[in-house]
């Protein structure tokens, strides 16, 4: 939305951030059958611009699961507005910690 940019007309890289943020979170949730934070996030570099009127396309896929932690590699690409054209707009590792109703870390259980 014309809110989420900046002068030039491209969206803000934190609303993009944000939304690949929910994204990993959903899959974290879905895989440690529960709650999960954010710890951290690797390296992350644009490469393209996300425009207003593209679509946002975020897509994840857990690389790795320890015992309360997990790497969560997240790509977001942009469908270009009228054209449908793909392009990958950026791509990070973010870890995620398995929580307890306390806040405190828990043991992710094993994979079904």
């Amino acid at each position: 939305m014309p809110a989420d940019t900046n002068a030039n007309g491209d969206i803000f890289g934190g609303w993009v951030l944000s939304q690949m943020d929910s994204a990993g979170g959903i899959a974290g949730v879905e895989r440690a059958k529960g709650r999960v934070v954010t710890v951290k996030v690797d390296a992350m570099t644009f490469h393209r611009p996300v425009k207003i009127g593209d679509v946002l396309c975020v897509y994840t896929e857990v690389e790795s699961v320890g015992r309360t932690s997990m790497k969560i590699h997240i790509e977001a690409w942009s469908k270009r507005f009228l054209t449908h054209v793909r392009e990958k707009v950026t791509d990070a590792t973010f870890i995620f910690v398995a929580i307890d109703d306390a806040g405190r870390p828990r043991v992710i259980p094993a994979d079904d």
